[in-house]
């Protein structure tokens, strides 16, 4: 059971976003806003989690996972309830659901990074990688139910999704409560100073290749929202598609995503070497699809191109997770698994606006520049990544110990 509370966490914050997604075009009629004002309540969302997680992840490794958890999670229900009630019987209803967003993200900051971390310190070995893969498939499982759930509530009315979120809140820290137990650290937390010093040391000798990945999965994270907002607004727009039909629709490309997350979680073990190629193979699928959607128009071809790029998306993400998970000791790795989590953030909070700009400049433009910009990330990693040591042996994954200094 504390593999399913753990992986409730990332179901929850996943819903933070993804079932706003079929709610949008409706929101955007019922308020009069232009599109990226309506982008806006994504992207408020995930800038406040960004700047929140390294604060939270340090905080974390300071004190415990769990103490930082079970506040974040209550403070997440409660912005869905302020954004909510804004949208209903509030004056300037638009301002008062970036309020409830930006307390949102501000929650969600210490919910799926922490567990990444929470993850790491419970498992190890190829266990560790196994839980990671489910809790990324949690994660793709929270995206795929999101525009099903979005798009029935929408049935009641638009806002009705914000009362969802206290309840979903509510469910995951009763499950953290009950039966996450986390192993007390008799070693006392060092001071900040010398904590900050750590972990410049391990940037100092991992940095290259620790930001290659934070880049990949950043990538992920940015290509899959901006393709859900485009595809959310031609559907309505063009192909007159809404209600459970739209969510069922948008849940496809995730359905194929969590399934490969799940799969990869499952097979890479702590092999390095095979992580880096299964990445690199899945950034080449990301560019083949995304390069070839310019000659799809058709709603039903177009997804299935669109699915090749879920599979990458699946095959990169957990090798990600674990190299991340991996990279350091548990004395830090609460911080670094946090700034992971803010470049994913960060990577969903830009998305949707600079989709809109795409979908404004050139539909064959969005296309090639998506193709152009993963190939280059998957090169990146291919060339960063070390798979091999000093003495040219095949690295795993194990975590790096700097002392404090």
């Amino acid at each position: 059971m504390s593999i399913v509370a753990i992986g409730s966490i990332p179901l929850i914050m996943t819903l933070g976003n993804s079932m706003l997604i079929p709610i949008l075009p409706q929101m955007k009629k019922s308020l009069d806003l232009s599109q990226m004002e309506v982008s806006l309540t994504i992207t408020v969302f995930s800038i406040a989690g960004a700047l929140f997680i390294p604060v939270v992840g340090y905080l974390s490794d300071r004190f415990s996972r769990k103490i930082i958890i079970i506040p974040s999670l209550i403070l997440f229900g409660i912005g869905g309830l302020m954004a909510g009630l804004g949208a209903f019987i509030l004056p300037n209803a638009y301002a008062w659901i970036l309020i409830g967003r930006t307390v949102q993200g501000m929650g969600a900051a210490g919910t799926a990074p922490v567990a990444m971390a929470l993850a790491g310190d419970l498992f190890k070995g190829g266990e560790q990688s196994r839980v990671l893969g489910i809790f990324e498939a949690s994660n793709g499982l929270g995206k795929v139910l999101s525009p099903i759930i979005g798009s029935l509530l929408a049935l009641m009315v638009w806002y009705s999704v914000f009362y969802a979120f206290p309840v979903f809140s509510l469910l995951s820290l009763v499950l953290v409560s009950i039966y996450v137990k986390e192993k007390r650290n008799r070693q006392a937390p060092p001071p900040f100073r010398k904590y900050a010093k750590g972990l410049l040391t391990v940037f100092k000798h991992e940095g290259r290749w620790l930001f290659t990945t934070y880049l990949a999965g950043g990538t992920c994270l940015f290509t899959l929202f901006g393709i859900l907002f485009y595809l959310s607004d031609i559907l309505e727009g063009e192909y007159k598609i809404d209600g459970i039909t739209k969510g069922l629709i948008l849940a496809i490309p995730l359905l194929i995503m969590v399934t490969t997350s799940y799969i990869t979680g499952s097979k890479i073990g702590k092999n390095l070497e095979k992580m880096k190629r299964i990445a690199v193979i899945g950034f080449l699928l990301m560019t083949f699809s995304y390069g070839s959607l310019v000659f799809f128009e058709k709603i039903v071809p177009f997804i299935l191109v669109l699915g090749i790029s879920s599979v990458g998306v699946g095959l990169i993400l957990p090798c990600v997770n674990s190299i991340i998970t991996g990279a350091v000791g548990k004395e830090r790795r609460g911080f670094v698994t946090s700034l992971y989590g803010s470049v994913r953030f960060l990577g969903v909070a830009a998305g949707p606006p600079v989709f809109t700009r795409l979908m404004e400049w050139s539909r064959t433009g969005m296309f090639t520049t998506l193709a152009i910009f993963t190939f280059f990330v998957g090169l990146l990693v291919l060339l960063f990544i070390r798979v091999k040591g000093k003495n040219g042996k095949e690295k795993k994954i194990t975590p790096v110990r700097y002392k404090y200094i």
